[in-house]
């Protein structure tokens, strides 16, 4: 759980800024649309195979870029 506490003196938009960033880097909000809905085992491996094969294809063209 994500917990940012306000300084005295510091504006409520920093607190948030802060509190948006921390949820951010620790994933949470991606945790929390990946599991909104059910996914099937087989949608789930077709998910990662895309996801895969994106990520191939963009390192082959950083490598072809060189």
């Amino acid at each position: 759980m994500a917990v940012q506490e306000k300084k005295p003196g510091e504006s409520i938009d920093s607190v948030l800024r802060k509190f948006k960033r921390k949820i951010k880097n620790e994933g949470i909000l991606q945790e929390l649309r990946k599991r909104e809905f059910y996914e099937k085992p087989s949608e789930e491996k077709k998910r990662k195979a895309k996801a895969a094969k994106r990520r191939t294809k963009v390192q082959q063209k950083s490598e072809d870029l060189f």
